[in-house]
């Protein structure tokens, strides 16, 4: 298939800027698979979607406050920071603005948000073939905790803050309510939605609530530049599966329950996991560059809790490929008629924007 397969028309003002009043107060558009026929709810209705005995797995990686502001220490030249992935206790792959200053051996001297200098430093030590540096930090630096007093979130690029700073709200409402180790510079965003009460509620109904761990990275964001989806390459990202999440879900598969994924990132983790272990969900760390696309069989996920995601992006390329598993075009031209109808009701999309349900 060809990348322009996944093309559609948005119009700009559907792009949420900013998230609903309430957490739960997105608008949930329902896809039945089986009818192709469409419902239209609001998010606490996904209650009645779902049935006692079935698996709601989320994803629990934490957004760090990943983007920072440093200049050189030796010419005082301006550099953004954004960090993608931790290499070791003091290495971090980084995208680096203007990137050709940025050479091996360049030293940064990070900044805090009135613009004075931190004692945070970090020396650039190698780059690699996507034009990301390796930074080193010193040994004794807590980076994480120091994140928090210099970093902004990581906002997508489609939405817009003044001077690129994230707003106050957007420290609390572009993180889950059960976020936890930290990691991801993207957030999970068919989590974003779900409040306490409403998982409490959840479980209570009969609703085996897990977690996963995969931390996204940026290249979440990056798009498909091959004219045809399998010449693409996905980025590759960490994930975690603890072994009581591993029991959980292969006794739900052996007795019939439903896996219910919460966003892409958790499809991408179990479809990953169960691939490389002849379909049995095993527990423990890895990496993952899955690319989901049609036609795909998909082994573990019965249903797909998700928001809706960008032109021609993989995400809606995976998306596509649940509509209608094993299909080349069918689900594909599902996804599309979903996301058409999403257009004409006025459906709020991408990050901060509402859900939808494929069952």
């Amino acid at each position: 298939m060809r990348t322009s397969d996944f093309d559609y028309h948005l119009p700009p003002e559907l792009i949420a800027q900013h998230p609903a009043a309430r957490r739960d107060g997105a608008r949930l558009l329902v896809v039945h698979r089986a009818t192709g026929q469409f419902s239209h709810r609001r998010f606490p209705d996904l209650r009645a979607e779902l049935r006692p005995g079935d698996v709601l797995v989320l994803n629990d990686s934490r957004v760090i406050p990943a983007r920072l502001r440093a200049q050189n220490e030796h010419t005082g030249g301006q550099f953004e920071v954004l960090l993608l992935e931790e290499i070791d206790a003091r290495e971090w792959w980084a995208m680096l603005r203007p990137g050709k200053r940025a050479r091996p051996g360049t030293r940064l001297r990070f900044r805090r948000h009135d613009g004075s200098p931190a004692p945070l430093t970090a020396e650039v030590v190698g780059l690699n073939d996507e034009g990301h540096r390796r930074l080193r930090f010193p040994d004794n630096t807590h980076l994480l905790a120091t994140l928090d007093e210099l970093g902004e979130l990581p906002l997508p690029p489609y939405i817009a803050r003044t001077a690129g700073a994230s707003a106050p709200q957007d420290r609390e409402r572009y993180q889950t309510v059960y976020a936890r180790p930290p990691g991801s510079v993207a957030a999970p965003t068919a989590g974003l939605h779900f409040t306490p009460e409403l998982l409490d509620q959840l479980r209570a109904d009969g609703v085996d609530v897990r977690c996963v761990t995969l931390h996204v990275g940026a290249g979440t964001f990056a798009p498909v530049k091959t004219d045809t989806v399998t010449q693409h390459v996905m980025h590759t990202e960490r994930y975690r599966v603890a072994d009581e999440t591993a029991r959980a879900l292969n006794a739900a598969r052996a007795a019939g329950r439903r896996i219910v994924a919460v966003g892409t990132t958790v499809m991408r983790v179990l479809e990953s996991v169960a691939r490389d272990n002849d379909g049995a969900i095993v527990s423990g760390e890895g990496r993952t560059n899955i690319f989901i696309h049609p036609p795909f069989q998909f082994r573990v996920v019965d249903a797909l809790l998700t928001n809706f995601h960008l032109p021609r992006s993989t995400l809606l390329m995976l998306v596509s490929a649940f509509a209608a598993p094993g299909a080349t075009t069918a689900g594909r031209d599902l996804a599309l008629r979903a996301y058409a109808e999403a257009v004409r009701e006025r459906y709020r999309f991408f990050s901060y924007g509402d859900a939808m349900f494929l069952a």
